[in-house]
């Protein structure tokens, strides 16, 4: 089995995603769908790690982090079943240039309100050069959701 895509969407489409496609079998991926009709099981994000806080303790670590982009921030938690994304996030002080992969995490405190994370697989320090890289790649490819959403609203 292949791995699956990591998709390049902006803070404020991925926080904005409310419907999640769940897998029917233990190997089968859940899908985060997002409002211009992205199918996300793997996300790559670049930008500026703002907050980078341990709230386990020094022998179970837990790395709760922000990272922002033009649009808004990304929020992200890796604990003992993201071992290098842990170790990574604990060498990392903000503010600083991060590239993240990883998958989506959701959360339900209610009905009708769902909760949008990224588990990180892997996290590296960047140079600025290539959060601007990301910034017009994935506007480049919002740009071609924003155009598909509007031939498919044309069917209706």
């Amino acid at each position: 089995m292949s791995r699956e895509v990591a998709w390049r969407v902006f803070a404020a489409e991925f926080n904005s995603s409310s419907l999640e496609m769940k897998g029917e079998g233990e190997k089968t991926p859940s899908y985060l769908i997002s409002p211009l009709g992205a199918k996300i099981n793997r996300i790559f994000v670049v930008g500026v790690l703002t907050d980078n806080d341990n709230v386990g303790n020094e022998n179970e670590p837990v790395w709760r982090a922000k990272i922002t982009d033009p649009t808004g921030t990304f929020y992200m938690t890796a604990g003992q079943y993201q071992p290098e994304a842990a170790m990574a996030l604990a060498k990392l002080q903000p503010p600083c240039f991060v590239a993240v992969v990883g998958k989506f995490r959701t959360y339900s405190p209610e009905e009708g309100k769902m909760y949008v994370s990224i588990r990180p697989e892997r996290v590296g320090k960047v140079e600025a050069s290539v959060r601007d890289g990301w910034v017009l790649e994935t506007c480049k490819a919002t740009m071609d959701r924003i155009s598909a959403m509007e031939e498919a609203m044309k069917l209706v």
